[in-house]
């Protein structure tokens, strides 16, 4: 299959650039680096990338920003950060990405266990990782051609706890490489509207 995943260079991409490398052909795609580069904030940014690479079987995004801060201090300019760069940038190549998939294609978003198991500082995030969750069974319905998707809904990484560690005090961390195989479900599997959690 020819595979694009966006967000390539990053803690998860890299372990699913790892994981399906050796079986398909990946396109690399970041927001400043990689093979290709978009924003996934700007559709006509998103349009453009898929009209560099052509048709694929298969997207898979690894990529979105998130606030943290106290619900105290959150402001509509704060929340927006999640809203229109996890959320929406991935709606984005979702909406762009099944008009350019082949017959049978999939779409493989990324929420976060946040969506179930709140923390302190973590609205944004949790707000953000429940609609992409949702989305997802809800597309799954509607998608002509066969094009399947799926999200990954992953715990925190043990590669990201030195820096996220202290918000996730109690949660059993993975490493990305077993975060991954839930990719490879989603990518090689026939299942769609799925929810792959890695708790």
């Amino acid at each position: 299959m020819k595979i694009a995943v966006i967000g390539a260079t990053g803690t998860i991409g890299k372990a699913v650039v790892k994981q399906l490398a050796g079986r398909h052909e990946i396109i690399q795609v970041g927001n400043s680096s990689g093979q290709f580069q978009v924003d996934i904030t700007d559709i006509r940014s998103v349009e453009g990338l898929f009209a560099q690479i052509g048709k694929i079987d298969a997207i898979v995004s690894t990529a979105g920003k998130l606030h943290f801060g106290p619900l105290q201090e959150l402001t509509p300019e704060k929340f927006e950060v999640g809203l229109r760069d996890k959320l929406m940038g991935q709606i984005n190549l979702a909406l762009v990405a099944q008009h350019h998939l082949n017959d049978g294609g999939s779409i493989t978003l990324t929420s976060g266990i946040l969506s179930d198991e709140p923390i302190l500082q973590g609205v944004n995030a949790s707000t953000v990782n429940a609609a992409l969750d949702g989305f997802v069974r809800a597309a799954a319905i509607e998608l002509k051609r066969g094009i399947r998707i799926n999200v990954v809904n992953p715990t925190v990484l043990e590669e990201s706890l030195p820096v996220y560690g202290p918000f996730f005090y109690g949660f059993e961390a993975a490493p990305a490489s077993r975060v991954a195989q839930a990719y490879s479900r989603s990518v090689e599997g026939a299942q769609t509207g799925r929810v792959y959690r890695v708790w």
